[in-house]
């Protein structure tokens, strides 16, 4: 049985914690359900799926993108992208702001780094991700705004590697912050916990969690 949205938003609130939730082939009337209970942001791991909900569903929802973001899709979401949690290159960050200038708009972005142990997880590391962050030409991208880190643990049972890996990330956003952000306050946000692992990764400061199965249960997309 999925949880209560209230009994979750309960949880997040002594953190200041915002909620994702993941609708990923759930269908439009699930996430209406927790729409009308007052949930604005939802996030979507396929660009052809976003699309298409985003097209017939209320145009006061936040939607942000999750999934592995190939450069050649994200005209699809420009127009209306909340917030990109999963930048894994400079190419893409390029891409993203190319397409956001065409309507005048400033996409924020969070950069994703790989803490799991699992070859499957994408991301940069540390040094990856201070590359990108000292390239020449970032400076030019004035359509793209980075926020904050992402990152997903291992799918594992072992709380004591989930958590070391939540840490290793947010030991990661600090050393950054320090070192390119130190001045700018709007970058804060660290992405991080889903429905198996939300309640470590609050613990160690997360300020977004992303959670699906807890919300609508097991996934059976139908429209």
């Amino acid at each position: 049985m999925p949880v209560a949205l209230g009994s979750i938003l309960e949880e997040l609130h002594p953190y200041g914690a915002q909620l994702i939730a993941v609708s990923k082939m759930h269908n439009a009337t699930a996430i209406l359900e927790l729409y009308n209970q007052g949930q604005r942001a939802f996030g979507e791991n396929w660009v052809q799926e976003l699309v298409e909900k985003q097209d017939k569903l209320p145009q006061d929802i936040a939607w942000h993108f999750i999934g592995h973001l190939q450069t050649n899709k994200v005209k699809y979401i420009a127009p209306f992208v909340s917030l990109i949690h999963s930048v894994d290159s400079f190419k893409l960050l390029q891409e993203i702001d190319k397409q956001a200038a065409k309507y005048q708009r400033v996409i924020p972005c969070l950069l994703e780094i790989k803490i799991a142990k699992e070859d499957s997880k994408h991301g940069l590391d540390l040094a990856a991700a201070q590359q990108l962050l000292n390239e020449p030409g970032l400076a030019d991208l004035a359509h793209i705004k980075i926020v904050g880190l992402m990152g997903m643990a291992s799918f594992t049972d072992d709380e004591i590697q989930v958590e070391a890996e939540f840490k290793h990330l947010v030991s990661i956003f600090q050393g950054i912050k320090d070192r390119f952000f130190q001045k700018d306050p709007t970058f804060k946000e660290i992405s991080m916990g889903m429905s198996g692992d939300y309640a470590l990764a609050l613990r160690q400061g997360s300020t977004m969690v992303r959670i699906g199965t807890l919300l609508f249960g097991e996934r059976d997309y139908e429209e």
